[in-house]
């Protein structure tokens, strides 16, 4: 793979939904072992999975898999820890603070 190129690979998925009142959550598992790395980003093909309130829904999928390039894994790499750092300025508190 090249500096300025991307690839992108197929890979099997399972998506589980829940929407239950102790858990709201959304996780995909690669099913072939793949990792995802800085930078790159994931397309799950098919309609949204819909979970009544309740229930937790399991769904075989695929997924598309686009490798960031060399400057963009570095960039990210580079630039992530200030992203992350500007969530750690806000409080969730109910505090009100002047």
């Amino acid at each position: 793979m090249g500096i300025l190129t991307r690839a992108t690979e197929k890979v099997p998925c399972t998506v589980e939904v829940s929407h239950r009142f102790e858990e709201l959550s959304a996780h995909v598992r690669f099913d072939n072992g793949a990792v995802v790395h800085p930078g790159d980003s994931v397309l799950v093909h098919g309609a949204p999975v819909m979970a009544p309130f309740g229930e937790i829904v399991v769904e075989q999928r695929e997924a598309t898999i686009t490798r960031a390039n060399a400057f963009e894994r570095l960039w990210t790499r580079l630039t992530g820890d200030l992203e992350f750092m500007e969530l750690c300025e806000f409080s969730f508190s109910e505090e009100v603070t002047l």
